[in-house]
């Protein structure tokens, strides 16, 4: 592995290199931060993406992109004053001794949970936990943009840090049937387009707190369902096609054939 000088070395050279693609290409000199943002958050998924299969190598290209983008923001905001690449890094690292009492200060800690409490009471005392309303909120660090599900899960993790929380998992399931019946009942009445959509949020939202709960994340096992799904269906496809077969002129117990095959294989 690098020694950390060669670490210094090769961030370096991308800042320089950066500086010359600002100063000299076409296309760098035109981006904002505006224009950048839907690559950014591409360059994200890319590299989510790769994690999930365990894509080592994947992984290592992915980050290079990130790590180019956030260098990007950095150069920009450089231009107007603003701040620099140091300006972020020197924050980062303070925010972190900050928040990490245990390590930089006399704050004990027995386990993970007691870090995450501590995590959340220091960000209450940051100006960052003001909400437009003017009071301190748990909740206000968690982005507005994020997907919902991912959304839900941070929303009941910071509600945990500070104690709002069920105790077992078994009363979270409980919560899920409970909204699951909820939801049935609405459909059986056949209730208005607004109240079956509350009532299906409810269910997910319960799902995402059990999982938590047994230490599943719900955004990465939905997505490797969808991997899954997709790989089979495909196999469905293809073997179909070989079969001289075509989808839309099967019937479903012959696809569910080609599908449980999938299964199988």
């Amino acid at each position: 592995m690098n020694t950390p000088e060669q670490k210094k070395e090769a961030f370096a050279r991308l800042l320089t290199i950066m500086d010359e693609l600002r100063e000299q290409c076409p296309w760098d000199k035109k981006q904002t931060l505006e224009s950048l943002r839907h690559l950014t958050i591409e360059e994200t998924y890319e590299l989510a993406d790769a994690i999930l299969v365990n894509d080592l190598d994947g992984i290592k290209k992915e980050l290079g992109d990130v790590m180019l983008h956030l260098v990007f923001y950095a150069r920009i905001a450089s231009e107007t004053g603003h701040f620099d690449i140091a300006d972020v890094l020197h924050a980062q690292c303070e925010k972190l001794i900050r928040r990490h009492p245990h390590i930089y200060g006399d704050v004990k800690v027995e386990n993970e949970q007691q870090v995450k409490e501590n995590w959340e009471k220091i960000k209450l005392k940051e100006k960052d936990s003001i909400t437009a309303g003017g009071f301190q909120s748990v909740l206000n660090g968690v982005p507005v943009s994020l997907p919902a599900m991912v959304k839900a899960w941070r929303i009941q993790e910071k509600a945990r840090a500070v104690g709002f929380d069920w105790e077992e998992p078994h009363q979270v399931w409980d919560k899920v049937k409970e909204e699951l019946d909820e939801l049935q009942a609405e459909v059986q009445q056949n209730a208005a387009q607004e109240r079956r959509e509350e009532e299906f949020g409810d269910v997910l939202f319960a799902l995402v707190n059990y999982a938590r709960f047994i230490g599943v994340n719900p955004e990465d096992a939905l997505e490797r369902t969808n991997k899954k799904f997709i790989k089979r269906f495909q196999y469905l496809e293809q073997a179909s096609q070989a079969d001289g077969k075509k989808l839309g002129e099967m019937s479903l117990s012959e696809m569910d054939e080609y599908w449980e095959r999938a299964k199988r294989m």
